[in-house]
Parts: structure tokens; sequence; C-alpha cells
């Protein structure tokens, strides 16, 4: 409910629909014990919220405008047709594309027959424009309308998809790249690589997968099969132990199955820029191109030191940038599912030659495999690195086992793991707890969207956005 402007969270949300199950009462146990520091709330309207937004803004910014218009519709995977729900008519949604310090306006009309709001995955903004339901923000009802409005503070790679129930499982998901105007842009030209996991449409929905992972006891962190539910049961990898717990029918590279692939057309030499997003609910890829190497140079929106790397394992939500030179020919870009049996495909092509059998798995999937806590952080951009003892491992575990960790870590306190909006509450709160700040006071840093592979946070020293809440947190 709303009381002057400022959401509060009622009990039965809290206990019930916000966070479920076991993951519900650590959340809760966490949240209540931090929220006990005091703090005023800061509505939307208020001035602070005014002069975080105003800092936030280059001079010179532009306003970047889009409309998304959710709704059903009957998706061609290449071959395969799905009725699914997306904001088009293609998957990914509709690219949105701005500077950093631009602002943007994104008007949504809501033409499906459920609630929807739109979450813009890892960027820093203002709390009411976050899209949480019933936390940040009303929900979008059928037929109902909302303008997102908030300045893009930081360059990098990000995703935009809702954030009620398990829509993101449908085709509910674009990409929002936010450039940086002092990047000297070492390469010709630029892809963008969407890897997902499919079932929406196939005789399952979603949902239904949902609640037999939870009449199981596998969403509430159970590790046992599903017992009688096709396709489903603990999936275990070499690198990550425990890998999901479905077994999809597709999995799809920029929405198209591994037998009708996307092609990316260029020239022997040319230095492209890959950006690679996982939008994935269960399912961690390894993603290698045939016969290259790749050079990553950035995670999840943050400048890292350029590594060279035969493959790298990206997880649910989590996004790369890689640069790598074209060789000659037609080469195979494949996102093998980890511990599961299937892959996302597209192909390289820059010259002709035989395309590669849909089945193939380039010998470079076997060698080095990078993970993110295997990079550090670059110098550059005040206020978008982070510092080298931030990205840097405070242990000794080697990073096979931190990945591990982190993977369990989401599969066992969220039920609907895909969104880790319920690790994103915890982690957060201990992390401001730890800051010994008001709930509702600006930080001086603010959390990136992401944990390390052992569950803890990452702090990297970029600007917090103001909460709306007296007892909310970044989500």
């Amino acid at each position: 409910m709303r009381r002057g402007g400022v959401f509060a969270v009622s009990n039965d949300l809290t206990r019930r629909r916000l966070l479920g199950g076991a993951a519900g009462i650590a959340g809760v146990l966490a949240l209540g014990a931090c929220g006990r520091s005091g703090g005023a709330a800061v509505a939307p309207t208020s001035e602070a919220v005014r002069r975080a937004e105003a800092a936030r803004q280059a001079a010179g910014a532009r306003l970047v405008t889009a409309r998304l218009a959710p709704r059903p519709v009957t998706l061609d995977l290449g071959g395969p047709t799905v009725d699914t729900w997306a904001y088009g008519d293609s998957l990914p949604g509709p690219l949105l594309r701005g500077r950093a310090g631009d602002r943007l306006r994104v008007d949504l009309s809501n033409n499906l027959p459920a609630d929807t709001t739109v979450h813009w995955h890892g960027v820093a903004l203002r709390n009411d424009m976050d899209g949480v339901p019933d936390v940040t923000q009303a929900k979008i009802t059928p037929g109902g309308a909302f303008r997102y409005e908030f300045t893009v503070p930081d360059p990098g790679t990000y995703f935009y998809h809702p954030h009620v129930g398990v829509q993101l499982d449908r085709g509910l998901y674009g990409v929002l790249v936010v450039d940086d105007p002092d990047e000297p842009g070492r390469y010709d030209a630029e892809w963008i690589l969407v890897l997902d996991d499919w079932v929406d449409g196939t005789g399952r929905t979603p949902d239904q997968v949902l609640e037999s992972l939870a009449r199981s006891g596998t969403a509430m962190g159970g590790m046992d099969g599903m017992g009688g539910m096709g396709g489903m049961g603990s999936m275990t990898s070499p690198l990550l132990g425990g890998a999901g717990d479905v077994s999809y029918p597709y999995y799809l590279a920029n929405g198209r199955v591994p037998s009708a692939p996307l092609t990316f057309t260029g020239r022997p030499g040319q230095r492209v820029r890959l950006r690679i997003v996982n939008a994935g609910s269960d399912t961690a890829f390894r993603v290698a191109v045939g016969g290259h190497r790749l050079t990553v140079t950035h995670t999840d929106g943050f400048a890292v030191q350029p590594q060279q790397t035969d493959a790298l394992l990206i997880a649910m939500g989590e996004r790369f940038d890689v640069e790598l030179t074209l060789g000659d020919g037609v080469f195979p870009l494949v996102a093998a599912a980890e511990g599961k049996s299937g892959l996302a495909r597209a192909l390289v092509r820059t010259s002709a030659g035989r395309v590669p059998s849909p089945s193939i798995r380039p010998a470079e999937l076997g060698r080095q495999v990078l993970l993110a806590n295997d990079l550090r952080a670059a110098a550059g951009r005040a206020g978008r690195t982070a510092t080298a003892e931030v990205l840097q491992p405070v242990d000794d575990v080697p990073p096979h086992a931190r990945a591990r960790a982190h993977l369990r870590h989401h599969r066992r306190r969220s039920p609907q793991r895909h969104h880790h909006r319920q690790v994103h509450a915890v982690t957060r709160r201990r992390a401001r707890c730890e800051q010994s700040r008001p709930v509702g006071i600006p930080l001086p840093q603010r959390l990136s969207r992401r944990t390390r592979h052992d569950g803890q946070p990452f702090l990297p020293p970029h600007l917090t956005k103001v909460v709306a809440m007296s007892n909310e947190v970044e989500l």
C-alpha cells in the first residue's frame, strides 16, 4: 500500500509474496534486524532524490525515448513456433540505447492479461523506477500504462525484464546499452548476443515448471530429483557442482534454436565487441567461438583488466563484454548449457565456407574457461571502476569452488532464482547494516547487482540510489 507517496510493505506481502518459504524467513529476519536502525523514509518527490538525479545527469544530456507494449504473441524460434508474451514480434525485445548521463523515458502500455512491471537489471537508478511490484511501484494492471523516467549514470551492458511472477521466463526481456562517450572504441563492429533457456509454449509454461519445483521441494532448496516430472532434476557440472534443476527443450541465442542460428557477418581481421547477456532462469552457459580467443573487457558493466581466454562461463543475469579479432571462414559461436546436454548457437561468417554442424562443440569449450571472479578491476573512469581489493577474492578458495557456492546460494535461496530478487534483498540489507548508515540516507557506495562467487557482495564505489521506503532495500 502507499502512504504519502511512499510504498509500505504489508505483513502479507513480506511473509508470502516477496520472500517465499525458507528464503522468506531468512530475508524477513535480515530485513527486520537492520530496519531497527532507524532512518526516515525518502519519498520519490523529495529534494534528496531530485539532487541525486541532477548529479547523475551529464552536461548536454539527451532525452532518449522509447515505448514498450508487452502482449501475447506467437514467436518463430527458427522452426518451432511458440505462444508466449513478448515486447515485440522477435527475441530479444527492442534494443534501448543511450549515453552515460542521458535521461531515459520509456512509456509502457500493458497489453497482457496480467499485471506487469519493468526492472532495469544492473542499472543504478531512483528506487521508484526500479520495477519491483508492490515494493517500489504498484503493479501495472492489464490495460494500464506507466512512464519510467530516470538518468542512466553509468556505461555498460544491461537488460530489462519484469519482476512479476515468472514473466521473465516468457519473452519479456531486452537489452539496454549505455555507451561511454569517453571510451576510445578499439573495435570495428559490435554484436549483441542474448542467451536464454526456453520452455514457454512447448507444452509447459514457466508457471507450471515453478509449481512442480515447489511441490518437489527443489525450489525450496532441495537437491533431490523431481520425481515424475520429465526433464527436471538436479544437474551437475565439473566447474559448478550443482548446475540447475530444469533441462529445457530449447536453448536460444537471440531467440533462435541451434538448427536455425543467427549469423554475424564481418571481415577477416575485424575487431569485434561482443556484448553477451544471460537472460536464462536456471542455466549457466559456457561460451566459446571456434578458432578464436576471447578478450574479456567488462563484466556487469564494470571495466576489468583485459584477459584472454578460450571460453567463459556466464551465470544467470550476468553480462560480459568481450573482444575478438575475426578469422577467415565460418565459425560456430556456441553457448553450452553448463551441466546439461543442450546448447545455444550462432554463426560468425567472414567469407564463403561450409556451415558447421548444429551439434558441433568447439575445442575451445574444453580449454581455458574464465569465470567472473577470475577478473580484476581496471583503472578507469571514476565512479565506474571497483578497486582491485573489491574484485579480488579474499580467501584461498579455488575459483571453481566459489562459482559452485555462488550458484548453489542462488538456487537454494530463491524459488524464482532467475530474478535473484530475494538474494539481492538480503545481501544489500546486510551490506547497508555493515555501513552503519540510517536507511533512507544516500550511501557513499552503491552495491553492484552481483555477488562474489563465495556469496559475499561486491562493493564498487559508485553512487547509491536513494531508497524510497523507510525499511526497503535496493533490489
